[in-house]
């Protein structure tokens, strides 16, 4: 059954975005509105994300592109690993997916502000990687 809900999801979120602009995400009411707004903030995140990763691996010392894209994956992996640990239970529920998502949104932020500072840190901070 869970192979099924992953093979379906990004179906669904090709819909949610087609009608994003109609989603009253500060005013939604039901669940599935609530869960399509929470898709929403992740794919926002995520893209920012992105962003940045990208920047900062321009950046970085042509040593530090593969240490930074081996912790990348590295915390990848951990945060799909938290969040399935953070919304698991015995029996699917109908917030699951939007909890699901804002545990996404919420580490993806984090991360985001993580590799900023590294895309900004002064010239001979020594605590900034491999700049």
């Amino acid at each position: 059954m869970k192979r099924l809900f992953i093979l379906a999801t990004p179906f669904l979120f090709v819909g949610i975005r087609a009608h994003a602009e109609t989603i009253d995400c500060k005013n939604a009411s039901d669940q599935a509105t609530l869960n399509q707004c929470a898709d929403l903030d992740y794919q926002a995140a995520d893209k920012k994300l992105n962003e940045t990763y990208s920047k900062l691996l321009k950046k970085v010392s042509p040593q530090g592109k593969p240490r930074l894209q081996r912790a990348e994956r590295a915390w990848v992996a951990y945060r799909d690993a938290q969040c399935e640990f953070q919304t698991s239970s015995p029996t699917s529920y109908s917030a699951q997916p939007m909890i699901h998502l804002y545990c996404l949104s919420r580490l993806t932020e984090a991360q985001t502000k993580l590799l900023d500072e590294q895309l900004h840190c002064a010239e001979g901070d020594i605590g900034c990687g491999q700049q």
